[in-house]
């Protein structure tokens, strides 16, 4: 496949690049916040999105009655490395991740409901699969729906709910069936962050910032007409979402941003009176990250050419980006760390920071990117069967 992008694709490049210029404030875009500059979290942010709905650029890829302009995943992909790399918000959960799974198994109250909001910006959502005693084994959640009238009554626990402190609605799966098998027996809800009995909870993280948490379930209910899809099946719809997760929440241009900051530093500071460009031993660690590098980029395309040919979203490739490019991830952060010295512990904003304080934050911050979206072990596990054809127990 052809990795360059066609001159009609840099022509819109260069448009929301332009855009960007126009549009650039402190409050906005901040790409040390690392990977949770996408969350839509301010007044500033959302109004931000919101002129970006405005241009026609959300829901480009999808079907134009429900409001989208049927463009190439190209430039859904274009737009979302361009708002990572400057540490804006992006598009990943209302556009990528839900509204797609609505348009293939939402009913048409759902349709009716939610995308005319997610293209206008209109309503944030949080993410609830991870639990106490499942982490990222999806299948396993434990989450009781009980069926009670028209609706369901919900009682258990979410853990590490990104967004829930100011989303207005909850993705959310729950079993419905505790007698199916594992992967059976799990619906999909949306229900409203504000509803009775839903109670949120924030947990520290070494990132310092409160951005996720936990979210109690004491007999909160919520009616059948917010069930995403058919009874029990909310697994596969749960894996198909998790692929595009996968791929839009864990963007590459931060990545290659990080690599360029350390290029810089290597390329201009001495120690101990000699160039640190002269080291080899740096200077094969830095060839070894800008090729991996490469590397990410080019598994990234891979996923954006499988997904342009429709259906489903493609799994393994979704999984081989995920694995490669988030473990790179925290290889440039240790890098940074063991080359930047001592000094590297201080944070951004600190005088005398190396690299500007970034070693620190992304050293923090990429922790979580091996674990979120499912863990490095499940992308394994999910290469090993769907692409190696081992049995579950190799």
């Amino acid at each position: 496949m052809d990795f360059e992008f066609s001159e009609q694709q840099k022509a819109f490049k260069a448009e929301v690049e332009k855009f960007l210029d126009a549009n650039e404030r402190p409050g906005v875009m901040d790409p040390s916040r690392e990977n949770m500059a996408q969350l839509v979290d301010t007044p500033e942010r959302r109004a931000f999105m919101k002129k970006i709905g405005e241009r026609g650029w959300l829901g480009m890829t999808w079907p134009k009655e429900y409001g989208g302009s049927e463009g190439e995943g190209v430039y859904e992909y274009i737009l979302n490395e361009s708002l990572a790399r400057r540490g804006a918000p992006q598009i990943g959960k209302g556009v990528g991740i839900i509204g797609k799974t609505i348009i293939r198994h939402g009913s048409e109250k759902l349709k009716r409901e939610f995308l005319p909001k997610i293209l206008r910006n209109e309503v944030e959502f949080a993410i609830g699969y991870s639990e106490p005693q499942a982490g990222s084994d999806a299948a396993n959640m434990q989450l009781k729906a009980t069926r009670e009238g028209d609706g369901w009554r919900l009682n258990g626990q979410k853990i590490y709910t990104t967004s829930a402190h100011f989303a207005q609605w909850y993705w959310v799966g729950a079993r419905t069936d505790p007698d199916a098998p594992k992967h059976h027996g799990i619906s999909l809800f949306l229900l409203p962050m504000d509803s009775p009995g839903l109670t949120v909870h924030p947990m520290p993280t070494i990132g310092e910032r409160e951005i996720t948490n936990s979210v109690f379930f004491d007999n909160v209910w919520v009616h059948d007409d917010y069930r995403v899809g058919e009874l029990n099946k909310g697994f596969q719809y749960i894996s198909e979402a998790l692929d595009l997760e996968r791929f839009t929440m864990f963007t590459f241009s931060p990545i290659e941003r990080r690599v360029e900051i350390l290029c810089n530093y290597v390329a201009t500071e001495e120690r101990d009176g000699k160039p640190l460009r002269e080291d080899p031993v740096i200077r094969k660690r830095i060839a070894q990250l800008v090729t991996q590098t490469e590397v990410a980029r080019v598994l990234g395309l891979r996923f954006v050419a499988k997904s342009m040919k429709g259906g489903a979203p493609p799994t393994v490739e979704a999984s081989s980006y995920k694995l490669f490019a988030t473990t790179m991830s925290q290889r440039v952060a240790n890098e940074a760390m063991d080359i930047g010295g001592p000094a590297s512990q201080l944070r951004v904003g600190m005088e005398d920071a190396p690299m500007q304080g970034r070693a620190d934050s992304s050293y923090r911050c990429t922790v979580v990117e091996t674990i979120g979206g499912g863990s490095s072990e499940i992308q394994k596990n999910i290469i090993a069967r769907r692409k190696l054809g081992l049995p579950k127990n190799f």
